[in-house]
């Protein structure tokens, strides 16, 4: 039987790495999940100094 799509993908890049290590998926879970923490924080943090009065007066 043949691993699924992005197993037999991932096999094919990584050298040493099972089609089916869970290892390797849940990093790439963690890492996935921790940019999508970060990405919208940063912006959001740098809104946050901005006076609402005069970000609405300026439009």
């Amino acid at each position: 039987m043949k691993p699924p799509g992005p197993s037999r993908f991932l096999s094919a890049l990584l050298f040493d790495v099972a089609p089916t290590d869970p290892v390797t998926y849940g990093g790439v879970a963690a890492l996935l999940a921790a940019a999508g923490l970060v990405a919208p924080y940063l912006p959001a943090r740098r809104a946050l100094r901005i006076d609402p009065k005069v970000a609405l007066a300026v439009e």
